[in-house]
């Protein structure tokens, strides 16, 4: 804990607050889920939550477990099947943005979450791709909250389950437009040190610090040398509220925060 509260809070608390301004969002399981109702029940109240178990429009009375957690059809827009949700839904284009969570992520966003290791002869066997290959590609812009090490933000990523913006700004938006894909790509990424975007170049790009990290610590979690804005700001803390609605209705068992 620091100053009255987790990283993990400060992580989603942060993560929350960057969907401000933002309409529809198609929720990836695990932190995401967490962050997006957090965002539903302060920033962003007209958010439109999607999963994709087949719901559009979600407003859970409570958090959801999984993507198939009976709650999430509470109050929602339409309930549809998978088939329509990505093929009308996402690949209509009508999702802004698409939040996601990885295992391992690179300097350009190229997100892993299939395994560690070779592919054929892995470490680790992580849960793989579900619908966030597609949700990357096809959202409008793609958010990603995740912890930060030198393990998971690594100079190369064992498997590319969900392409970033690949070699750099210039070859992804080359490919996107001859793939056909919708989206621009990852524009945000919320971890438990810091809140990165991405340069012109394409590159993740240091913009604000948690309170009480460090340059030096930031640096020491990352596989390659991180570009930092020329005017690093401080993450504000939570406030007494944000995070009551963690503590006491989203998580009171700390299953994401601890």
């Amino acid at each position: 804990m620091t100053e009255g509260y987790s990283k993990s809070e400060m992580m989603i608390v942060a993560a929350a607050r960057e969907l401000a301004g933002q309409r529809v969002c198609f929720v990836g399981v695990g932190l995401p889920n967490i962050a997006v109702n957090l965002a539903q029940r302060t920033i962003a109240p007209d958010l439109e939550l999607v999963y994709e178990a087949g719901v559009f429009g979600a407003r859970p009375s409570r958090l959801p477990l999984s993507i198939g957690d009976p709650t999430i059809v509470t109050g929602a827009t339409a309930v549809t099947s998978m088939w329509d949700l990505f093929s009308l839904y996402l690949q209509g284009g009508l999702i802004d943005v698409g939040f996601l969570g990885a295992a391992q992520i690179d300097r350009f966003g190229n997100i892993n979450t299939t395994v560690i290791g070779p592919y054929d002869q892995p470490t680790t066997r992580l849960p793989g791709s579900g619908g966030a290959c597609e949700i990357a590609i096809n959202a409008r812009q793609v958010f990603v909250i995740m912890r930060q090490s030198r393990r998971s933000f690594v100079e190369r990523i064992d498997f590319r389950t969900s392409p970033g913006n690949l070699g750099g700004a210039d070859s992804a938006a080359r490919i996107r437009r001859e793939q056909g894909w919708l989206g621009r790509g990852p524009s945000v990424v919320v971890t438990d040190l810091a809140i990165y975007h991405f340069d012109d170049a394409g590159e993740m790009r240091l913009d604000s610090l948690h309170p009480g990290v460090s340059l030096d610590q930031v640096r020491e979690s990352v596989g390659w040398e991180p570009r930092i804005a020329a005017d690093v700001r401080t993450t504000p803390e939570p406030t007494a509220e944000e995070l009551r609605l963690i503590r006491v209705e989203l998580d009171p068992e700390g299953a994401y925060t601890t």
